[in-house]
């Protein structure tokens, strides 16, 4: 499971921000078969908390899905990674 702190300079509006996570997240899923839910900062315009969570029995699987998925965040222009936090259970 990894954390994505995002950042959204181009939202103004939590329609705006809305916009850009519920594609975000469908390409992601779409991609990548990974579930992705907005964990936190619901409230916020311009930042959001983005949960990824990958179910593997591989554990070198799961690293290589989630590092895919911050390159993918990483190339969209409409959001910055400001600060990523990962585990495994």
């Amino acid at each position: 499971m990894r954390s994505f702190e995002l950042h959204l300079a181009a939202a103004h509006s939590l329609k705006d921000k809305r916009s850009v996570l519920k594609s975000l997240k469908d390409r992601l899923h779409n991609e990548f078969n990974v579930s992705v839910a907005e964990t936190a900062r619901h409230d916020a315009w311009q930042s959001a908390e983005l949960t990824v969570c990958v179910v593997s029995t591989e554990r070198r699987h799961a690293e290589s899905v989630l590092e895919s998925v911050d390159h993918f965040i990483d190339a969209n222009p409409q959001c910055r990674i400001v600060d990523t936090a990962t585990s495994f259970l």
